[in-house]
């Protein structure tokens, strides 16, 4: 990075993006090998799975339609009946294999940026960085951040769930119509303002989980004081990065998807949608870890380059998790 770590509090939102471009350009290849190892086939596992879940979809819809126009009892409805459940099953079984792929190699593209992020943020990563020790890293520290997921989603699962219950037990009691649509609205807006602060404690966490001495709870917990002071600047970091996956993933569906284009624009279309949200899913991963040091700084945590740079070395034999007091946390007197 080309700022000093007393500086990066200062930067914005359009500083971070420079500042994460500003290493995917340093170390673009060693990016490129990442991208093309990890981030590429996450990307890939993604789109196929918005493919194929339209195809068996269609299938499941065409027999659910077939059904309403057969017989009670005929030999048909039975026919249909088989299928449908054979096809909720195939489809159900997929499901549950691509989000446990998508899972696994969302944390392996995680442990790889944020590691090559920290190093390249020391003093010695000319020495330290190559393609096969970021590698190397990746397996010592997956689990961590594994373990720190699964307690962001059941917070997420229990998030959603009240908010099930407390926007379906406001409409219930609202007087009328328009006092329903008025509460559900504002509900709504509240709901959301949750949802993106629980995801921006998330993806610092997981930095966190990389980075420290903490993972599970007590990365929550950290992450949580670190995003406090920039939480509207990481917050319109992340949205806007959600919103680019969204978009991608919108026009992939109606150019590739539901489109009526040749097979071969269609085929130019899914490697422009790939190559891009390759792209975007490496920026983000980059940029979630420029966050954590600007947090960081911006509470005055100053951060020991020679110091950070011994410890990942550290991953490169035995695992030993960085420590809290040997990551940085001298508070700098201001």
């Amino acid at each position: 990075m080309d700022c000093e770590p007393e500086e990066l509090q200062f930067l914005g939102i359009s500083g971070i993006y420079r500042e994460a471009c500003k290493l995917i350009l340093s170390l673009r290849l060693l990016f490129s090998q990442i991208a093309a190892s990890l981030i590429v086939p996450l990307s890939l596992l993604f789109l196929a799975h918005i493919q194929i879940s339209h195809f068996l979809f269609s299938h499941i819809d065409r027999n659910k339609n077939a059904l309403e126009h057969t017989a009670a009892g005929s030999p048909s409805e039975r026919r249909l009946l088989n299928r449908l459940s054979s096809e909720w099953f195939a489809f159900l079984l997929f499901k549950s294999f691509y989000l446990l792929l998508l899972l696994v190699s969302s944390l392996l593209s995680t442990a790889a940026v944020v590691y090559t992020v920290a190093s390249a943020y020391t003093a010695k990563h000319d020495l330290l960085l190559s393609y096969g020790k970021v590698i190397s890293v990746v397996p010592k520290v997956w689990r961590r951040l594994a373990h720190t997921f699964i307690f962001a989603f059941f917070i997420l699962l229990a998030y959603n769930l009240l908010a099930i219950l407390c926007i379906v037990s406001a409409l219930l009691m609202a007087s009328d119509y328009a006092a329903g649509i008025f509460v559900a609205f504002s509900l709504g807006l509240l709901y959301l303002a949750g949802l993106i602060w629980i995801s921006v404690v998330w993806h610092v966490a997981s930095v966190v989980s990389v980075l420290e001495d903490a993972c599970g709870v007590e990365a929550i917990r950290r992450s949580r004081e670190l995003v406090r002071g920039k939480m509207g600047v990481a917050a319109v970091v992340f949205v806007k990065m959600n919103l680019a996956f969204i978009g991608i993933e919108l026009a992939f569906r109606q150019l590739v998807v539901v489109g009526s284009s040749p097979a071969a624009a269609k085929m130019g279309f899914a490697a422009a949608m790939l190559a891009l949200m390759s792209v975007v899913v490496l920026f983000a991963l980059v940029a979630q870890t420029v966050v954590y040091f600007v947090c960081k700084s911006y509470h005055h945590e100053s951060i020991d380059k020679s110091a950070l740079a011994d410890h990942l070395e550290v991953y490169l034999g035995e695992y030993v998790p960085l420590k809290e007091k040997d990551v940085q946390m001298e508070h700098l007197h201001v």
